[in-house]
């Protein structure tokens, strides 16, 4: 029995990363993804059902990965931590942040379609998604802090679901604009003096 000329896959997803990049989901071709992979449409097919089946594929490494790291950074309970670990979560310096935009540069190329490329997939709504799925994780850790007496400013779910979308979108944007990574270095510099949660919610310092 014949085995499954898997040699095309990768020139599939590179042709495919570089048509959704460049027109975005909507008008993407699967004809003109496959011209540029040299591989016929019913070979494509094979592979997957249709265009946005293939563009869940390009982007499945990134959603996978910030995934994990989201179930990493909330699998411990906030009612588990000590007073002390639980103010400390709410700490941001330069090189916190600069760890997230190494990861997402890193995975540079499936974050840029997830924010700009993903209209018309169930990805459409990302950013907003994405900042929703993190105030679920972190409000859980401010009202906890807010119960304990840790922290003096009362704030709801709502309002920190907006002030996330401020923080992400300084993050977002580097990407959108394709910064370097020089100045998302200098970006970063910014950001951590833009958000001081310490002083947001009344933490105290020191």
């Amino acid at each position: 029995m014949a085995k499954p000329d898997t040699s095309i896959d990768p020139r599939i997803m590179d042709s495919a990363k570089e048509e959704f990049r460049t027109l975005g989901f909507e008008k993407a071709s699967l004809k003109s993804i496959c011209q540029r992979a040299g591989v016929t449409t019913g070979a494509l097919y094979k592979r997957y059902a249709g265009k946005e089946e293939l563009f869940h594929a390009v982007v499945a490494d990134t959603v996978a990965d910030l995934d994990a790291v989201y179930e990493e950074r909330t699998a411990v309970p906030a009612s588990a931590l000590s007073d002390e670990d639980l103010i400390r979560a709410w700490y941001m310096d330069e090189e916190y942040m600069l760890w997230w935009f190494r990861f997402l540069n890193e995975r540079r190329d499936g974050f840029v379609l997830l924010l700009t490329g993903a209209e018309g997939t169930a990805y459409a709504n990302f950013q907003h998604d994405w900042v929703e799925k993190m105030t679920e994780g972190t409000w859980t850790y401010y009202a906890e802090a807010r119960h304990r007496g840790l922290c003096t400013v009362d704030m709801t779910q709502e309002e920190l679901h907006v002030v996330l979308s401020a923080f992400w979108t300084t993050i977002y944007e580097p990407f959108i604009h394709d910064f370097t990574w020089p100045e998302i270095q200098r970006h970063c510099t910014l950001v951590c003096r833009l958000f001081d949660w310490y002083a947001a919610l009344g933490f105290p310092k020191g």
